[in-house]
């Protein structure tokens, strides 16, 4: 069976789409639909209830965990979940008709896969993509597309939590994800996935890119502005303090040593779009940096 969690804080506007679209899947394989409610203070729980009297019989169910933090519903979703593959997806992420059923598939021909990532799409609420949108600053935006061939993450590559999955064996082997890092209400302050993919690799995971499976991930326009970069680049400055020195003081050292190389690579890259006239993309850049690296040393 295959267990599908939706973690959920303030998303009224979506979850109700988000949760139908899943609805509207059919497959042979058996699978069932957890709702984790993070405390959320809006009308998600009525939206919630409104999907459950609305759609059709589907193994679903609506569960509230009251400590604060993505990590947290993450958790509670895997102590929750019934299935041989855990799969994650954002409360703003809509899957295709075909989601389960391609997934199911996919497992079936790949028995060496123990996790997998799928292609992330955005869709722009403002209707088209921000000025300052460039190969280099898509993840900004949880948007992933590695091409139209099934291949690994490698290296420092990982999968983003819009559309991401690994089987339950493993998730016992590498245990809960950090609730010291994630996002908690508003803050930005990431890199829980990292940290986990990063103890899956250390446990000889296969982690696969997996085209055809497809979520169109709503964008809007707060999530276009310089403030919401200044933002982002904050939190996981923060974030990447809090992971490495989790590891250990070598591992910091090393992260701070990495922030260097970054920054050489920035400036070059803002220099190339600078010539090209996309003042945009290199402030983009530079601003993104700027903010990483200031609460990477301060917290």
């Amino acid at each position: 069976m295959i267990s599908v969690i939706v973690c959920t804080y303030n998303r009224d506007k979506y979850i109700y789409e988000c949760l139908s679209r899943l609805a509207a899947n059919r497959s042979t394989e058996q699978w069932e639909l957890l709702l984790i409610d993070n405390n959320s203070t809006d009308s998600t729980a009525s939206e919630c209830h409104r999907f459950e009297q609305d759609c059709h019989p589907i193994n679903y169910r609506y569960i509230t965990e009251e400590r604060q933090g993505l990590s947290y519903a993450r958790n509670r979703g895997m102590q929750e979940a019934k299935g041989e593959w855990y799969i994650f997806l954002d409360d703003d992420a809509f899957v295709q008709p075909d989601y389960i059923q391609t997934l199911a598939e996919y497992i079936s021909s790949m028995p060496d896969m123990h996790a997998f990532g799928g292609r992330i799409i955005p869709f722009y609420e403002a209707g088209s993509a921000p000025k300052w949108l460039c190969k280099w600053n898509r993840s900004w935006l949880s948007a992933i597309d590695k091409g139209d061939n099934v291949c690994l993450f490698n290296g420092t590559e990982y999968p983003i939590g819009a559309n991401m999955g690994f089987k339950a064996d493993m998730a016992h082997k590498c245990g809960i994800f950090n609730t010291t890092l994630g996002r908690t209400g508003k803050n930005l302050i990431g890199g829980e996935e990292k940290d986990y993919f990063n103890r899956l690799k250390a446990l000889g995971a296969n982690i696969y890119y997996l085209p055809a499976l497809t979520v169109e991930h709503c964008i809007p326009p707060s999530r276009t502005t310089y403030e919401y970069i200044s933002r982002l680049g904050a939190g996981i400055g923060s974030s990447e303090k809090l992971r490495t020195l989790d590891i250990g003081k070598s591992a910091y050292a090393k992260r701070l040593a990495s922030e260097a190389v970054k920054w050489a690579g920035t400036i070059c890259l803002a220099a190339i779009y600078t010539l090209q006239c996309r003042t945009e993309c290199a402030k983009s850049l530079i601003l993104f940096r700027a903010q990483v690296s200031k609460h990477l040393i301060e917290g």
